[in-house]
């Protein structure tokens, strides 16, 4: 009767033994490199925070109308940064606060799909150099004859 082979035997004891620490190692290598390039180091990161409307409109290039009400205004930042401001301020005055603080924008828009009033700004159509942000967009909408909300947003890309 032939002996079974002596390497192959020993062989069949140490591969196991050797491939638990390699596997367990290139586990960890492996989420150590998933963790390193996440964006998941903040909890608080892309969280909404509240702000000064102030500042929400300072962000896009604007300060605000003579005679707003300002309400709610947030700011979240994560890879870009979105702030927002939402306003209540006489009707009659909307067009030309849009005017006076986008000069070189275009016309406000008026169509079913934005409300009563929308305007897209960016700096190739009409920011101004001061904004930080990359694109402001105003979308009006009239709660009655003398009043109107705006909805302001300038954010980053």
């Amino acid at each position: 009767m032939a002996e079974p082979d002596r390497g192959y035997t020993r062989w069949r004891l140490i591969l196991p033994v050797l491939a638990v620490p390699v596997l367990v190692l290139g586990f960890l290598t492996a989420g150590l490199f998933v963790w390193a390039l996440s964006d998941e180091g903040d909890p608080r990161a892309g969280a909404l925070k509240k702000v000064t409307c102030a500042e929400a409109l300072a962000f896009g290039g604007a300060s605000a109308p003579a005679h707003a009400q300002v309400g709610n205004c947030t700011m979240q930042q994560g890879i870009d940064t979105a702030y927002t401001a939402v306003l209540r301020m006489p009707r009659e005055d909307v067009r030309g606060w849009l005017r006076e603080t986008y000069p070189k924008a275009p016309e406000a828009r008026s169509d079913a799909s934005c409300g009563a009033l929308c305007l897209d700004v960016s700096h190739e159509d009409g920011l101004p150099a001061t904004a930080g942000a990359h694109v402001v967009q105003v979308r009006v909408e009239y709660v009655n004859a003398e009043t109107a909300r705006m909805r302001f947003s300038a954010f980053t890309m």
